[in-house]
C-alpha cells in the first residue's frame, strides 16, 4: 500500500485553483475588452498589459487561496466527497466572485449595467468550470486509488469479539474499498478470537488506548463491542474522543431504526459516525488566524512590557527569568510552556506542588503578577508556535492529570483543542489549590467545547481583559 502524502495532496489542490484562479481573471479581462471595446478587432492582451489585470494576476489567486483555506476546503483532503465538493465549489465560487465584483469591478467604467451582469456570469462560469474541473481530476484519482486498495486509512478495530470479527470480514470481502486499513484491535474483556487475531495483531487493551492510537498514526477508528463490553462503552469513546482520529460504531438494530445509522460511500459498511469537529472548519481556520495574528501583535507592542518585567522578576528574588514546565496540551502531546517565573527557584524541589493563598514560594512581586496575569504574557510564543490558543481549557501537568481523571474521566476531552492563555474556567475559578479544584473548574472548560465558537472566545477574551484591569485574578 503506497503512503499517503497529505501536504503534497493539498500543493496539488491549492496549485490548480490558484491557475484556474489566474485563467479566470485574464480571460475576464480579454472578454470585457472584447464586450466594451468590441470596435477594436485586433485586441492584442500583451499591448494592453493595463494596471488593473497585473494587480489581478498577482492578488486575485491569492484572494481565492485565502477564501477556501478559511472555508476549510484543504482540511480532510483525502476524505474529499465528489458531490459534496461540486456544491461547496459552487457556493464557494459565487461568494468569491461577488467580493471581486464589489470591492475592484463596481466603480469600474460601464457601458450599461447589460455588461456588467455578463462580466459577473462569466467570471462566475469560467472560475467554477476552471476550478471545479482540475478539482475533480484530483478527487477522481485519489477515490480509484482508494476504491483500488492503493491508499488507504490506519484503522484501528476496538474489539475483538464476534462483531469485530464480521466486521473485519464485511470490510475486507468488499471488491471496493471505502477507505479502511485495517492494522490492527483492541482487546476489551479478553474476550479473545483467534481468527482475528490470525488476521490482524492485537494492540492492548483500553487501558492503552491513547498511546495505541498515537504510536501507530490510527486515522480511523471502528468500536465493535459485544454485549458484555457495552459497559466500557463511555471509558472508549472519551479516550477516543481526545485523540484526532475519526469514530464510528458498529450499530444494533436499534440504532438502524432510530435513523442513527449513516453512510458516507455506497462501497462502505454502514456504521454510526461519532466524531464531529468542536468548530466549523471555516471558525476553526479564523480562530488560528485570529490567534497567530493578535500573538505576533501582542509580542510586538509588548517588548517594552517583557523588559519591564524581566527587569523586576530579576530584582525580585535570583534565578532564571522566564520559568519552562511541562505541560500536556493538544491530542495528549507535552510541550514547555514559558511563564515568567513568580516562585522562588527549586519551589518544587519535593515534587509537584500546587500554590495557594500566602504560599511562601511565590515572591511578592510574582504575587502582584499572578493576580493581575502578566506571568502568562510569555505564551504568546507558545500560541505562535502553534502549541496554545489565545482561548481554550488550561493545560496541565501528567501528574495532576492522572489524579483529575481519576475523579472525572471526561477530562480526556480538553484533549482534543489546543490548550488557552485563557479558559473560561480560569476567568471564572483562577488559579487551582488542589485536585478538587482542579475537577470542578473543569466543569466549565467541558460546557466550552461543546458551545465552542468566535463568538465564546471573544466574550471570554473581554472577561479576561476585565479581570487584569480590575486585578480581581486568584
Amino acid at each position: 500500500m503506497k503512503e499517503k502524502r497529505p501536504r503534497l495532496q493539498v500543493v496539488k489542490y491549492m496549485s490548480s485553483d490558484y491557475l484556474a484562479a489566474l485563467c479566470a481573471w485574464v480571460l475576464l479581462f480579454i472578454y470585457r475588452k472584447k464586450l466594451v471595446l468590441s470596435d477594436i478587432t485586433n485586441f492584442d492582451i500583451l499591448m494592453s498589459c493595463e494596471p488593473t489585470l497585473i494587480f489581478g494576476i498577482i492578488v486575485i489567486p491569492i484572494f481565492w487561496i485565502l477564501l477556501y483555506y478559511i472555508a476549510g476546503e484543504y482540511h480532510n483532503i483525502y476524505h474529499k466527497s465528489r458531490l459534496k465538493e461540486l456544491g461547496s465549489t459552487t457556493l464557494m465560487s459565487i461568494l468569491g466572485v461577488v467580493i471581486i465584483f464589489f470591492v475592484l469591478i463596481l466603480d469600474d467604467d460601464i457601458v450599461t449595467y447589460r455588461n456588467y451582469y455578463k462580466s459577473f456570469l462569466y467570471l462566475l462560469g469560467v472560475h467554477f468550470g476552471l476550478t471545479y474541473t482540475f478539482r475533480l481530476l484530483h478527487t477522481n484519482a485519489t477515490a480509484k486509488q482508494i476504491q483500488n486498495r492503493e491508499i488507504g486509512f490506519s484503522t484501528l478495530i476496538i474489539g475483538c469479539g464476534e462483531q469485530a470479527l464480521k466486521l473485519y470480514n464485511d470490510i475486507t470481502s468488499k471488491p471496493k474499498s471505502a477507505g479502511e486499513h485495517f492494522v490492527g484491535y483492541i482487546d476489551i474483556n479478553g474476550n479473545h478470537n483467534p481468527e482475528l487475531a490470525s488476521r490482524i495483531p492485537c494492540m492492548g487493551t483500553i487501558d492503552n488506548l491513547i498511546e495505541a492510537i498515537n504510536t501507530n498514526k490510527i486515522e480511523e477508528v471502528i468500536i465493535a463491542v459485544e454485549p458484555d463490553e457495552k459497559p466500557k462503552l463511555q471509558e472508549i469513546i472519551i479516550k477516543v474522543k481526545s485523540t484526532p482520529v475519526e469514530i464510528r460504531a458498529v450499530p444494533d438494530i436499534l440504532d438502524i431504526i432510530s435513523g442513527n445509522v449513516r453512510m458516507s460511500s455506497i462501497f462502505g459498511v454502514p456504521l454510526i459516525e461519532l466524531s464531529h469537529d468542536t468548530m466549523p472548519a471555516w471558525q476553526a481556520n479564523v480562530k488560528r488566524i485570529i490567534d497567530v495574528t493578535a500573538s505576533f501583535i501582542a509580542i510586538c507592542l509588548l517588548i517594552p512590557v517583557y523588559m519591564i518585567l524581566a527587569v523586576c522578576v530579576k530584582l525580585s528574588s535570583p534565578g532564571p527569568i522566564f520559568y519552562l514546565q511541562e505541560r500536556i496540551g493538544r491530542y495528549g502531546k507535552p510541550f514547555k510552556i514559558i511563564k515568567f517565573r513568580t516562585m522562588q527557584v527549586n519551589a518544587e524541589k519535593y515534587g509537584p506542588s500546587l500554590s495557594s493563598d500566602g504560599d511562601p514560594r511565590i515572591t511578592r512581586f510574582g504575587r502582584f503578577m499572578r493576580k493581575v496575569r502578566l506571568d502568562e504574557l510569555p505564551q504568546f510564543i507558545n500560541v505562535l508556535k502553534g502549541d496554545m490558543s489565545l482561548v481554550g481549557p488550561r493545560p496541565e501537568r501528567a501528574f495532576y492529570i492522572e489524579q483529575i481523571v481519576q475523579k472525572a474521566p471526561h477530562y480526556y476531552t480538553v484533549f482534543k483543542v489546543r490548550p488557552g492563555i485563557t479558559s473560561w474556567g480560569q476567568v471564572k475559578y483562577g488559579y487551582a489549590e488542589n485536585v478538587d479544584e482542579m475537577v470542578d473548574r473543569l466543569k466549565y472548560d467541558i460546557i466550552y467545547l461543546e458551545n465552542m465558537s468566535l463568538y465564546l472566545d471573544t466574550k471570554i477574551l473581554i472577561y479576561t481583559i476585565k479581570t487584569v484591569l480590575e486585578g480581581s485574578g486568584k
